[in-house]
Parts: structure tokens; C-alpha cells; sequence
């Protein structure tokens, strides 16, 4: 009986193994002979499974949000039956900064993937909706909060999403050591607390 080959298995195996030449060696060296290598297997066996580095790092950036919507989920199980929605989007907010090792690799790997989008209009437009989902989450989360009344109702959802999306532009002074994570989460905090006080609960 031939032997059954788990190949969604393999592709993980691959988009791991770019994660960590990702996160030890740099973007630079993202090319499919070193993911190759990395994985322990042969440049026509990763080329079976992606036709090009465009799509290597598709799958490992789709690979890498399924993680980390995973850990989102994790935590709000942490967090309870009814969790208040500041401690949510710190939750979600935090899982997009480079602040432990598969969120660092996958920060790395995702610039990689962001500089491909600029120049391959397929990566460009699969890119872009992954951000819009992503956006389109948040401020959905942002407009329940004001509707449950735990933000000022004259606020606008539309501007705050992109206020609470505009802190993980946090990444590259994180990166780069110019702030350091608790630094980051100090001030994620602190716009939290601002958007959640309310005037009228004399905030």
C-alpha cells in the first residue's frame, strides 16, 4: 500500500522552517535554497509544494496569522465567559508586536512579505485583504465596545480602529531596540485607558 503523505504537514514543516530563517538570519536570506536547507529537504521537494518564493511566503504568512489568531484564542479562554473588551483588544493588540519568539518571527517574516507585495500584484491584493480582514475585526470589536457603552458614543469607530492600528507601527522601535516590549505595552495601555474612560463616569 503506498504510503500516505501528509502534505498540508509538509507545508507547515516548510513555513516553520522559514519562520526561523526569518528570525536568526534575516529577510535577506528568505530564498528557497536556504528555506530548503532549513527544512531538511531538497529544492525540487519545496518546489513540489510552492512554485515560488511569493508563494512560500503566502502560505507561511497564512500560516502564521492561523497561529496567531490561535493565541488570541487561547487567551480570551484565559480571560473568561464575558471578557471586558479593553482587556480584548490589548489581547489582540499585543499578539501583533514582535513580543515573544513566534510573534518576532512572524513580524519578520510578514515585512518580507510586504516588501513582495510592492512588486507582485497577485502578493499586493492577497496582502491587502488580509489587512482589511484584519481591520475589519478590530473595529468591529471598537464599535460593540461603544454600543455596549464602554466608550464615549461620540467617538468615531473608523478613526479609533486606525488609532489602535497605528500602535503596532510600535514594531520597528521594538525591532530595532530603540523601546523596549514592556516600554510598548506601557503605552498600548495607556491609549486603552484613554479611549476607555468615559465623561460621564467622570473619567
Amino acid at each position: 500500500m503506498p504510503k500516505q503523505v501528509d502534505h498540508r504537514g509538509r507545508r507547515e514543516t516548510i513555513a516553520r522552517a522559514l519562520w526561523r530563517v526569518a528570525e536568526q538570519r534575516g529577510v535577506a536570506h528568505l530564498t528557497m535554497r536556504v528555506v530548503a536547507q532549513e527544512a531538511g529537504i531538497s529544492l525540487g521537494q519545496l518546489q513540489h509544494y510552492f512554485a515560488s518564493r511569493a508563494a512560500m511566503l503566502s502560505f507561511a504568512v497564512e500560516f502564521a496569522s492561523e497561529q496567531t489568531a490561535r493565541r488570541v484564542e487561547q487567551g480570551l479562554e484565559r480571560l473568561g465567559d464575558r471578557p471586558h473588551p479593553r482587556d480584548v483588544l490589548r489581547l489582540t493588540l499585543t499578539e501583533m508586536l514582535p513580543l515573544h519568539a513566534g510573534a518576532r518571527a512572524t513580524s519578520r517574516m510578514t515585512a518580507a512579505y510586504l516588501l513582495e507585495a510592492l512588486h507582485d500584484e497577485a502578493v499586493h491584493e492577497q496582502a491587502r485583504r488580509g489587512l482589511l480582514h484584519g481591520r475589519a475585526l478590530i473595529e468591529r470589536l471598537v464599535r460593540h465596545a461603544v454600543a455596549d457603552g464602554h466608550i464615549d458614543p461620540d467617538r468615531d469607530p473608523v478613526t479609533e480602529t486606525d488609532l489602535l492600528l497605528a500602535l503596532t507601527g510600535l514594531t520597528p522601535l521594538i525591532e530595532l531596540d530603540v523601546i523596549k516590549p514592556p516600554d510598548a505595552l506601557t503605552v498600548i495601555d495607556l491609549h486603552l485607558d484613554r479611549l476607555f474612560a468615559r465623561k460621564d463616569q467622570g473619567a
